[in-house]
């Protein structure tokens, strides 16, 4: 039996670190800087140590804590401040900002409509059940003025484009809302590669095709089951949603060649 090999990145590298291998000293004092956050219940905005006290802590030198620093700063947990009463600070990091790092490592080799539709395909549907009945007056408004942007027929293409987006739009708002934190930004961060794929982007201005009504059909009654606290509907409408979008997809993909 042939054995499948490990993927690796461009750059040649596991996507994980293996258990024998050690980090990069400033990956590894990143960690350690992780650590000393988690220990000292530090939050947002908190100051962290100065740069002479961070050598003398993990015995590093300048340049490598600086290095460690910088990783943080990209991965969104420091930032730092010049002037007076400057430093380094803890930040709160956004899932947004999170989302952005991981597309990159698909900027030269994205995933293909049925990679993403297949997780959304199993996940979605799950957060539909997970907010069935726990969505509140004002988290509804919300959904209803997404849904106002496209329950129309479009003017001209450009407001067909952004009426594609805003059909993506309302999933994100649901992923957001989600119970589960976790489920919710797997679910995101589909969306958002789907936003950045260039076939995407050409389906969504393509103005020959629209699924806008089906679209729309499946939203309102999913809107139904989550505010009557149906469940096992509300999974089964976000399921059919998800199959009618997928074919969708493949289909005028198909026909743009």
């Amino acid at each position: 039996m042939q054995e499948t090999p490990i993927k690796v990145g461009p750059d040649g590298k596991s996507l994980f670190t293996p258990a024998g291998k050690a980090k990069r000293r400033p990956e590894a004092i990143a960690d350690m800087m992780k650590d000393f956050i988690r220990s000292q219940n530090l939050a947002p905005g908190d100051r962290l140590p100065q740069e002479r006290e961070l050598i003398d802590r993990f015995k590093a030198a300048k340049g490598t804590v600086r290095a460690a620093m910088k990783a943080l700063e990209t991965q969104g947990l420091i930032f730092t401040r010049s002037g007076p009463g400057g430093g380094a600070f803890v930040a709160a990091p956004s899932a947004q900002h999170a989302m952005e790092l991981l597309a990159t490592h698909f900027f030269f080799d994205p995933p293909s409509l049925s990679d993403i539709y297949a997780i959304r395909k199993a996940l979605e549907p799950e957060v539909a059940a997970l907010l069935a009945g726990r969505v509140t007056a004002q988290q509804l408004a919300l959904l209803e003025g997404t849904i106002r942007i496209y329950d129309h027929p479009p003017a001209d293409p450009e407001e067909q484009y952004r009426q594609r987006v805003a059909e993506l739009d309302f999933h994100s708002q649901l992923a957001q809302l989600s119970p589960n934190p976790l489920l919710g930004f797997l679910c995101g961060l589909m969306h958002n590669l789907l936003r950045d794929l260039p076939l995407a982007r050409q389906i969504y201005a393509d103005p020959s095709a629209s699924s806008r009504e089906e679209g729309l059909s499946f939203q309102y009654r999913l809107m139904a089951a989550l505010k009557d606290g149906r469940a096992d509907d509300a999974r089964r409408i976000a399921a059919e949603h998800m199959a009618f979008a997928e074919a969708y997809m493949l289909a005028r993909a198909k026909a743009l060649g």
